[in-house]
C-alpha cells in the first residue's frame, strides 16, 4: 500500500533528493518556499519516472500561524504516514551583526517548521496509532558553529524538540528521530573556496564531503528501522564530529 509522504525544503539538494528516494510506490506531498515554478517541475519530472502522485506547495514557514492554516489546507483529509522536517535556512556571519529580523526567520524556519507541520499531521498519527518523523537537523546542533549561532542553535533545538516529541508519542507507535549530517556538497556551502574546502575535508576522517543521496538513503533507512527506534539523533558526518 502506498504512503503518504510530506517532505518540506523539496526544492532544495537535499530535499529533492529525499523525494526521489521515497517516490517509489509513495503518494508525495512536496512543500517549498518560493522555488515553486521548480518544484512543480521537478514534481512532474519524478511522477512521470516513477509512476506516481505528486502534489506540491509553497508555504513561507517564518510566519506560523499563516503557515499552519496553509499546510491544513495542503493535505486537506490526508493523513500523512511519514513526515520528513527538512525546511532550513542558513545565517553565515558575527552574531553582533545579525538582525533581530534574521535571528527571528532562523528561529521560525529551522526550529518553528517543526512545530507547524507536527501540529498539523500528528492528531492523524496518534489517531491511526503509526507514524514516522524525520527532522533533518545538523552537526552544529550537535557541536555548535562559529559564525553560524543561529544555525546551531537551532539545530540544537531540533535535537531537543526529536528526543522530546519521542518520549511523548511512543505509546502512539509514533517513532521521532533526526538525520544531522555534516558537510554536505550543496549550494548552501558554495561560499567556501578550494583551499578552505582542502583543509575541511582534512578534518574529515572520510576525506570529502558527503553527497546529498547519502543523506536521502540514510533518511530512507531511518524510515525502515522498527518503531522501537525512536528518539535518536543519526549523526552522517564521514566520521567528522
Amino acid at each position: 500500500m502506498k504512503k503518504n509522504i510530506l517532505i518540506t525544503g523539496a526544492s532544495g539538494a537535499i530535499g529533492s533528493a529525499i523525494a526521489k528516494e521515497f517516490a517509489m510506490d509513495n503518494n508525495l506531498f512536496l512543500v517549498c518556499n518560493s522555488h515553486i515554478k521548480e518544484l512543480d517541475e521537478f514534481a512532474d519530472r519524478i511522477s512521470v519516472e516513477y509512476n506516481t502522485e505528486v502534489f506540491t506547495a509553497s508555504i513561507d514557514f517564518s510566519d506560523t500561524a499563516k503557515a499552519k492554516e496553509e499546510l491544513k489546507d495542503f493535505i486537506g483529509t490526508t493523513s500523512i504516514d511519514i513526515l520528513i522536517n527538512n525546511a532550513g535556512i542558513s545565517y553565515v556571519g558575527l552574531f553582533q551583526d545579525m538582525s533581530t529580523d534574521d535571528w527571528n526567520k532562523s528561529v521560525n524556519v529551522n526550529l518553528g517548521s517543526l512545530y507547524t507541520t507536527c501540529s498539523v499531521v500528528v492528531p492523524d498519527m496518534i489517531k491511526n496509532h503509526r507514524g514516522n518523523i524525520i527532522n533533518i537537523s545538523s552537526v552544529w546542533g550537535n557541536v555548535g558553529a562559529s559564525c553560524e549561532v543561529a544555525y546551531s542553535a537551532t539545530k540544537g533545538g531540533v535535537n531537543a524538540f526529536t528526543k522530546a516529541l519521542a518520549k511523548e508519542l511512543a505509546a502512539s507507535g509514533i517513532s521521532v528521530n533526526a538525520v544531522a549530517p555534516g558537510f554536505i556538497n550543496t549550494p548552501m556551502n558554495s561560499h567556501l573556496n578550494e583551499d578552505e574546502l582542502l583543509e575541511l575535508f582534512n578534518d574529515i576522517p572520510i576525506g570529502r564531503a558527503g553527497s546529498v543521496e547519502e543523506v536521502a538513503l540514510t533518511v530512507k533507512k531511518l524510515s525502515e528501522m522498527p518503531a522501537y527506534v525512536t528518539g535518536q539523533i543519526l549523526t552522517a558526518d564521514g566520521g567528522w564530529t
